[in-house]
């Protein structure tokens, strides 16, 4: 017989789920009961009782004394948070210094429950009356008053909620932040919204100071027919600030949200250096200055994009990014220019752009105990320098300049924490290609500055243009190489105190100018060639080497000595970067026998600014004087052999010329040591006067060489 199931056992099971279907449901709707309760508990009594309640917590978790002076409110109306309080205040942290971080007279608010709870507060409607902020961050900057918890809790960033709509009446907040010096007062002008719509402009308007200069700044929300919700709130403001005016027009995703913000921007003003300066960041001076672009913040960053315009006679393109981060702000710039006008980059090299602007090249010229001077004086701002760094790509396509064939320049600039590298540094310079590495390190005081400037082999026809130089006919080429390392705040004060070497190297070629005074320096042979109208005879250069060797700022020939097809020339003396003064004499020495040969020194003494020639020297005067005693005591034929010259120049060894070598390298064709450079003088002494010790010295080891 078969066994009948267990009654019991099949209806156990499913009995036990139903059990526990009930409890969970029971539960279930005992919570909603007691919610349901709660929110009418909250609802009738307006949640005035937890006044108390909230004080205590609030100023628990804040660290701050909060308080509720009238009525207060907080429930759910129905579903979201109902906030109401009459005279709330929040004090500021002790370092502040007492005061209130924020109060109003009457604050009536409406905060999305969930964002409450999870993630950024939004706030769909937000009423002040009489509200006051005070936001300011400690003199170190590592604090500041809206960050709550621990009194030595690190800052954060100020993050405002997303207000839809509102109305705000009598409502003034305060900034101020040391690192930018700021110190802001902004007001708000009455709002009036209805059916969450703006009914008229969100005005603003604001004063204050920011690194001791004063600015203002205007405004408006204009948004008076385009809902909030989803919608963009359309901007316009003006900021006025040294010598400037910006005008900013465009949307923001809220009224209160500056992120993600797309924003077209007009700036004008006398010199776009004292705007940067606003913000601790140091820039060359300018012309006046005129740019368009586009600003958008994205979280730390302002972005200026699609920038175009011009400063004095020079355009500008490009974007440039300035980001607030801690210790220093950072400016990334990639800028362009077509055409830059010289008189627009005398301020990049430290030189009176106002000066120069009023009185051209003149401007570039000042005058120190007498003596003119030319070397830029302009002192380094090591102090901005601490508040920023900076990557800046600057291309410019053609220098506007008389007599200076620059184009194609590039220049990359690296700023971390003060020390500055213009490196790479190129340009273009008919037909050659300078490059450059300067490195000045302002960590060290004074400020260490290394030069390393480089030019490859370059046409001098057309490098020399501009001063007589003949392009037809001139095949020469010229190379060089600075190596510098001085001491000091100014360009001036580092070439004065630097130490190195300069060497300006002439392959062969040929060469002649248009003042063919200057195509020969052996006078015999110019007056050969006058006389038999052969003038514009081109110079064969061999090679060439024009050196200096540099200590504590002056510069002594090291040597200077060029081997021509029929001379060879050697220089003696040297210059100065402390007073700028040159004391020079050249010489060239026949090869061949010469009847009218001078064999004088030509002297180039003189300033920077203001360099003299003198070609009839004593030692030529002293000559004269032989030959006519000679035409008195004999017979006028013997008169001329003061004038002659043996041609007994001894041809150099071009491959020391060529490397570069210092005079104790040099040699004859021979292979010989030379000895006829490397004993020369120095510059001037540093007042422009050369002692009398030192004229006859110099004297004599002249003329004892030649």
């Amino acid at each position: 017989m078969a066994e009948v199931p267990s009654t019991i056992d099949s209806v156990g099971p499913n009995r036990q789920r139903r059990d526990w279907r009930k409890i969970a449901l029971r539960v279930l709707g005992g919570v909603l009961a007691a919610l349901l309760l709660a929110w009418l508990v909250l609802f009738v009594t307006k949640g005035r009782f937890l006044k108390g309640t909230f004080e205590r917590i609030a100023s628990s978790q804040s660290g701050r004394t909060v308080r509720v002076a009238g009525d207060f409110q907080f429930y759910f109306n129905p579903i979201n948070l109902k906030f109401y309080a009459e005279g709330l205040s929040v004090s500021n942290p002790a370092w502040a210094g007492g005061g209130n971080l924020f109060e109003a007279g009457r604050i009536d608010s409406s905060v999305a429950t969930l964002t409450f709870l999870f993630g950024r507060r939004r706030v769909n409607w937000l009423e002040l009356h009489g509200a006051r902020a005070d936001l300011r961050w400690d003199a170190a900057r590592r604090r500041n008053s809206w960050t709550f918890g621990e009194p030595g809790m690190k800052g954060k960033k100020l993050e405002l909620p997303v207000v839809r709509a509102g109305r705000f009446r009598d409502t003034q907040i305060r900034y101020r932040d040391p690192q930018f010096v700021l110190d802001a007062r902004l007001a708000l002008q009455t709002v009036e919204t209805s059916d969450t719509r703006f009914d008229s402009a969100i005005r603003f308007t604001g004063r204050g100071t920011v690194r001791a200069r004063l600015f203002r700044v205007a405004g408006a929300l204009q948004s008076p027919n385009a809902t909030i919700k989803g919608g963009q709130n359309r901007l316009t403001a003006r900021i006025e600030v040294a010598r400037s005016v910006a005008d900013v027009t465009g949307t923001l995703p809220g009224p209160t949200q500056l992120d993600g913000a797309d924003l077209a921007l007009r700036l004008r003003g006398r010199n776009i250096a004292e705007l940067f300066a606003v913000l601790g960041i140091a820039t060359p001076d300018t012309r006046t200055y005129r740019l368009t672009g586009r600003m958008t913040k994205d979280d730390a960053d302002w972005k200026f994009t699609r920038l175009r315009g011009t400063f004095g006679q020079s355009d500008l393109a490009g974007s440039l990014t300035v980001t607030q981060r801690e210790p220093r702000l950072l400016l990334t710039a990639d800028l362009t220019t077509r055409t830059l006008d010289i008189v627009d980059v005398s301020a990049f090299v430290g030189y009176d752009l106002e000066r120069v602007e009023a009185q051209g090249a003149a401007g570039l010229i000042e005058r120190e105990g007498g003596r003119p001077r030319m070397l830029p004086d302009a002192q380094l701002n090591v102090e901005a320098l601490r508040n920023f760094d900076a990557k800046v790509r600057y291309k410019v396509g053609t220098v506007r300049a008389r007599s200076l064939p620059v184009s194609d320049v590039d220049l990359t600039l690296d700023l971390n924490d003060r020390l500055l590298k213009l490196s790479p540094l190129t340009f273009a310079m008919a037909r050659g290609n300078v490059a450059s590495d300067i490195v000045i390190d302002a960590r060290k005081r004074p400020a260490v500055t290394d030069y390393d400037i480089r030019l490859s082999p370059t046409p001098m026809g057309q490098l020399l243009a501009g001063w007589g130089v003949e392009e037809a006919g001139t095949s020469g080429t010229v190379k060089a190489r600075v190596r510098l390392t001085g001491t000091g705040d100014t360009v001036q004060a580092s070439l004065g105190s630097a130490d190195g070497r300069i060497a300006v190297i002439l392959p062969a070629g040929s060469f002649w100018t248009r003042n063919v005074q200057l195509s020969e320096l052996d006078l015999g042979t110019f007056a050969q060639k006058m006389f038999e109208g052969r003038l514009k005879e081109p110079v064969r250069i061999n090679c060439g080497l024009i050196g200096f060797t540099v200590r504590r700022g002056v510069a002594a020939a090291d040597p200077i000595l060029i081997d021509t097809q029929k001379n060879v020339m050697i220089g003696r003396g040297g210059f100065s970067f402390r007073n700028e003064s040159i004391d020079l004499a050249f010489r060239a020495d026949s090869k061949r026998f010469s009847l009218l040969a001078g064999q004088s020194p030509v002297g180039v003494g003189g300033y920077f600014a203001a360099p003299s020639y003198s070609v009839v020297s004593p030692e030529l005067v002293g000559r004269a004087g032989a030959a006519l005693g000679l035409a008195l005591v004999a017979t006028p034929v013997a008169g001329v052999l003061a004038f002659v010259d043996p041609g007994d120049a001894k041809g150099a060894a071009c491959g020391p010329i060529l490397a570069g070598a210092t005079a104790r390298a040099q040699r004859t064709k021979g292979g010989e040591a030379r000895n006829d450079v490397g004993r020369g003088t120095t510059a001037k002494a540093e007042d422009g006067r050369t002692n009398k010790g030192e004229r006859k010295t110099q004297r004599k080891r002249f003329l004892g060489i030649f």
